[in-house]
């Protein structure tokens, strides 16, 4: 296990530098230092003067990978990617590029706390949810209630979740007035404003996944060993429970794992919609601000969550099947 580990993390390592080297390369080939401060300053009439010293403040006057220094050698601590890309192994964001962004760092360690009160509720009941759905349309297999219940998990998933946010906010807020429309409150009153969130982003996911699952435990009931437990005389309930879903746990875990990272990151329309401050609504103000130094570090952050996501599931698939090894 230890040395399996140490491989994934020294290859984890290669695609971080590749990831960080090819975002850093697109964004400063696309836009230059200039062109960055033109964008932040408003505008293409500005003076050049104050181009230099907004590059200046937010260390862009440096050259981008190699700075020659006076007696010849050349060196690459001094340079635009030392400063605004290899720090980002050392979790150093440094300082956005508008005026109203502040330090990087703050405002990630800040917000994450909000994604994560929303993502870890979400996570949970969108497993145990599908998962339950999905059982109870096998228990009742070629029945008026699975045949109602696959053609309701695609309607909904063929809904966009924007039909959900709004739906959602007319009924809960406007007409039964549950819940706020948008807004955040910490402490215990962030649960007013993070329930019909979650429940909305719960619904647009549930047939999607309770549609995939189902048709995991399908595969699985036409196997021998499920034969061999009813020709035992075990009931229906037994073989669901005790052998159909203990061996579609590694499927689901894939399925359910590789969508935690986009839940922790969060999400970008349910957090912009229902004006809750966290890493969702952070990006998308950057980029409606332009703010690439912004882009650029949560695309880092991102990267590093999904290989560590891929990293988790590895590891859980030896806990819920034994016959698993990882060399």
């Amino acid at each position: 296990m230890l040395n399996y580990l140490l491989r994934r993390a020294f290859y984890a390592l290669l695609v971080l530098l590749g990831v960080n080297l090819i975002t850093f390369v697109l964004f400063f080939t696309v836009n230059t230092p200039d062109d960055m401060a033109r964008l932040n300053l408003g505008g293409k009439r500005v003076s050049q003067e104050a181009i230099e010293k907004w590059k200046a403040e937010r260390g862009y006057d440096k050259p981008l990978f190699v700075n020659k220094a006076r007696h010849g050698t050349e060196r690459i601590t001094d340079t635009i990617f030392w400063d605004r890309s290899v720090s980002l192994f050392a979790l150093r964001f440094g300082r956005a590029d508008s005026d109203s962004g502040g330090e990087i760092g703050h405002e990630v360690a800040t917000r994450m706390w909000v994604s994560v009160q929303m993502a870890l509720p979400l996570f949970i009941l969108q497993v145990i949810a599908s998962t339950a759905f999905a059982l109870l349309l096998l228990m009742f297999r070629h029945s008026s209630l699975d045949f109602w219940g696959v053609v309701a998990c695609v309607v909904m998933l063929s809904i966009s979740s924007l039909f959900y946010i709004i739906v959602g906010q007319f009924l809960f807020a406007r007409v039964l007035r549950l819940a706020p429309i948008s807004g955040y409150a910490p402490g215990l009153d962030a649960i007013k404003f993070l329930a019909m969130p979650i429940l909305l982003s719960l619904l647009s996911r549930l047939g999607t996944e309770a549609r995939l699952y189902r048709a995991m435990f399908l595969e699985e009931t036409g196997k021998d060993y499920v034969r061999t437990a009813r020709a035992k005389g075990l009931s229906e309930t037994a073989v669901l429970y005790r052998h159909v879903l203990r061996n579609a746990l590694i499927p689901i875990v894939t399925s359910a794992g590789s969508y935690l990272p986009y839940v922790f990151l969060g999400s970008l329309v349910f957090e912009s919609f229902f004006g809750l401050p966290g890493l969702g609504a952070y990006v998308i103000e950057a980029i409606g601000k332009q703010d690439f130094a912004v882009v650029r570090t949560m695309v880092f952050v991102g990267s590093l969550l999904y290989i560590a996501t891929y990293v988790l599931i590895d590891v859980v698939y030896t806990w819920v099947d034994p016959r698993v090894r990882l060399g």
